[in-house]
Protein backbone atom coordinates (compact mmCIF):
# COMPACT_ATOMS: atom_id res chain seq x y z
CA UNK A 1 0.00 0.00 0.00
CA UNK A 2 2.93 2.57 0.82
CA UNK A 3 4.55 1.26 -2.84
CA UNK A 4 0.95 2.68 -4.22
CA UNK A 5 0.79 5.89 -2.56
CA UNK A 6 4.17 7.01 -3.27
CA UNK A 7 4.12 5.97 -6.69
CA UNK A 8 0.69 8.45 -6.70
CA UNK A 9 2.56 10.95 -5.07
CA UNK A 10 5.46 11.08 -7.31
CA UNK A 11 2.86 11.02 -10.64
CA UNK A 12 1.34 13.80 -9.09
CA UNK A 13 4.59 15.71 -8.44
CA UNK A 14 5.89 15.04 -11.95
CA UNK A 15 2.42 16.63 -13.21
CA UNK A 16 2.60 19.68 -11.04
CA UNK A 17 6.23 20.13 -12.19
CA UNK A 18 5.60 19.45 -15.95
CA UNK A 19 2.36 21.92 -15.63
CA UNK A 20 4.95 24.42 -14.19
CA UNK A 21 7.54 23.86 -16.82
CA UNK A 22 5.02 24.22 -19.21
CA UNK A 23 3.34 27.08 -18.10
CA UNK A 24 7.24 28.77 -17.70
CA UNK A 25 7.50 28.21 -21.12
CA UNK A 26 4.34 30.23 -21.78
CA UNK A 27 5.86 32.83 -19.66
CA UNK A 28 9.15 33.68 -21.48
CA UNK A 29 7.75 33.37 -25.03
CA UNK A 30 4.84 35.69 -23.78
CA UNK A 31 6.65 37.96 -22.37
CA UNK A 32 9.35 38.73 -25.47
CA UNK A 33 6.39 38.59 -27.86
CA UNK A 34 4.56 41.33 -25.57
CA UNK A 35 7.67 43.26 -25.74
CA UNK A 36 7.74 43.25 -29.28
CA UNK A 37 11.28 41.24 -29.01
CA UNK A 38 12.94 38.87 -31.27
CA UNK A 39 14.72 35.77 -29.23
CA UNK A 40 18.20 37.57 -30.23
CA UNK A 41 16.83 40.90 -29.29
CA UNK A 42 15.98 39.65 -26.21
CA UNK A 43 19.79 37.86 -25.90
CA UNK A 44 21.40 40.54 -26.45
CA UNK A 45 19.37 42.85 -23.55
CA UNK A 46 19.50 40.30 -21.14
CA UNK A 47 23.31 38.74 -21.73
CA UNK A 48 21.64 35.73 -22.20
CA UNK A 49 22.39 33.64 -25.70
CA UNK A 50 19.69 33.21 -28.45
CA UNK A 51 19.95 29.29 -28.12
CA UNK A 52 18.96 29.49 -24.57
CA UNK A 53 16.24 32.00 -24.99
CA UNK A 54 14.77 29.45 -27.82
CA UNK A 55 15.41 26.37 -25.41
CA UNK A 56 13.60 27.67 -22.34
CA UNK A 57 10.69 28.86 -25.09
CA UNK A 58 10.24 25.50 -26.30
CA UNK A 59 10.75 23.32 -22.99
CA UNK A 60 13.69 21.90 -23.45
CA UNK A 61 15.70 23.87 -19.99
CA UNK A 62 14.08 25.02 -17.29
CA UNK A 63 13.63 28.35 -16.40
CA UNK A 64 14.58 29.24 -12.66
CA UNK A 65 13.45 32.60 -10.69
CA UNK A 66 16.44 34.20 -11.32
CA UNK A 67 16.50 34.00 -14.91
CA UNK A 68 13.10 34.46 -15.12
CA UNK A 69 13.36 38.02 -13.48
CA UNK A 70 16.28 38.89 -15.97
CA UNK A 71 14.44 38.25 -18.82
CA UNK A 72 11.69 40.19 -17.27
CA UNK A 73 14.12 43.48 -16.88
CA UNK A 74 15.47 42.88 -20.34
CA UNK A 75 12.02 42.76 -21.76
CA UNK A 76 10.84 46.15 -20.29
CA UNK A 77 10.53 49.33 -22.61
CA UNK A 78 14.21 51.62 -22.98
CA UNK A 79 13.48 54.54 -21.61
CA UNK A 80 14.02 56.16 -25.32
CA UNK A 81 11.83 54.13 -26.83
CA UNK A 82 8.78 54.80 -24.31
CA UNK A 83 9.97 58.38 -24.10
CA UNK A 84 9.35 58.59 -28.59
CA UNK A 85 6.00 56.57 -27.97
CA UNK A 86 4.55 58.60 -25.24
CA UNK A 87 6.36 61.88 -26.38
CA UNK A 88 2.99 63.94 -26.50
CA UNK A 89 1.25 62.12 -23.70
CA UNK A 90 4.42 62.94 -21.63
CA UNK A 91 4.05 66.72 -22.26
CA UNK A 92 0.28 66.69 -21.50
CA UNK A 93 0.61 65.20 -18.46
CA UNK A 94 3.46 67.67 -17.30
CA UNK A 95 1.03 70.58 -18.51
CA UNK A 96 -1.55 69.07 -16.16
CA UNK A 97 0.62 69.14 -13.22
CA UNK A 98 1.73 73.28 -14.24
CA UNK A 99 5.21 72.24 -15.44
CA UNK A 100 6.59 72.63 -19.09
CA UNK A 101 9.56 72.98 -20.94
CA UNK A 102 10.01 69.36 -20.59
CA UNK A 103 13.71 68.00 -21.81
CA UNK A 104 14.98 64.82 -21.37
CA UNK A 105 19.07 64.35 -20.25
CA UNK A 106 21.31 61.45 -19.66
CA UNK A 107 21.35 57.71 -21.23
CA UNK A 108 18.23 58.47 -22.93
CA UNK A 109 19.36 61.58 -24.60
CA UNK A 110 22.60 59.77 -25.34
CA UNK A 111 21.19 56.39 -26.64
CA UNK A 112 22.47 54.61 -23.92
CA UNK A 113 19.81 53.48 -22.33
CA UNK A 114 19.48 50.04 -21.49
CA UNK A 115 16.73 47.82 -20.17
CA UNK A 116 17.85 48.83 -15.98
CA UNK A 117 18.14 52.64 -17.20
CA UNK A 118 15.99 54.86 -15.70
CA UNK A 119 14.44 58.23 -18.05
CA UNK A 120 15.69 61.74 -16.65
CA UNK A 121 13.92 64.72 -17.52
CA UNK A 122 14.32 68.22 -16.67
CA UNK A 123 11.81 70.99 -16.44
CA UNK A 124 10.78 74.08 -15.31
CA UNK A 125 8.16 74.63 -12.54
CA UNK A 126 6.69 77.98 -11.51
CA UNK A 127 6.19 79.88 -8.46
CA UNK A 128 3.89 77.89 -6.27
CA UNK A 129 4.77 74.06 -7.35
CA UNK A 130 6.11 72.05 -4.73
CA UNK A 131 8.32 68.59 -4.21
CA UNK A 132 5.02 67.05 -3.89
CA UNK A 133 3.66 68.06 -7.22
CA UNK A 134 6.42 66.92 -8.92
CA UNK A 135 6.37 63.83 -7.22
CA UNK A 136 3.14 63.05 -8.21
CA UNK A 137 4.02 63.82 -11.77
CA UNK A 138 7.49 61.45 -11.64
CA UNK A 139 4.97 58.37 -9.94
CA UNK A 140 2.64 59.23 -13.12
CA UNK A 141 5.04 60.12 -15.82
CA UNK A 142 6.83 56.56 -14.54
CA UNK A 143 3.31 54.59 -14.78
CA UNK A 144 2.69 55.84 -18.37
CA UNK A 145 5.94 55.23 -19.65
CA UNK A 146 6.43 51.64 -18.05
CA UNK A 147 10.23 53.05 -16.81
CA UNK A 148 10.88 54.32 -13.68
CA UNK A 149 10.90 58.62 -14.15
CA UNK A 150 13.27 60.86 -12.45
CA UNK A 151 12.48 64.51 -12.60
CA UNK A 152 15.16 67.39 -11.85
CA UNK A 153 13.96 71.15 -12.08
CA UNK A 154 16.16 73.52 -13.60
CA UNK A 155 14.94 76.74 -11.37
CA UNK A 156 18.39 75.96 -8.61
CA UNK A 157 21.04 74.91 -11.46
CA UNK A 158 23.48 76.99 -12.93
CA UNK A 159 23.12 78.05 -16.58
CA UNK A 160 26.58 75.84 -17.41
CA UNK A 161 25.51 72.91 -15.54
CA UNK A 162 26.11 69.74 -17.44
CA UNK A 163 22.33 68.73 -16.93
CA UNK A 164 21.27 72.09 -18.81
CA UNK A 165 23.59 72.04 -21.71
CA UNK A 166 22.87 68.38 -22.32
CA UNK A 167 18.89 68.13 -21.89
CA UNK A 168 17.17 67.97 -25.03
CA UNK A 169 13.71 69.19 -25.74
CA UNK A 170 11.04 66.52 -25.48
Amino acid sequence: MFRTLWIVELSSYRAYITGYARTMVNVVRALREAAGLSQTQLARRSGVAQPNIAAYESGRRSVSPEMLERLLTAARPLPHDALATFRFDLVRLAGQYGLGNVRVFGSAARGTDGPGSDLDLLVTRPPGIGLLTISAFAAEASELLGVEVDVVTDGGLPTDHEIIKTAVAV
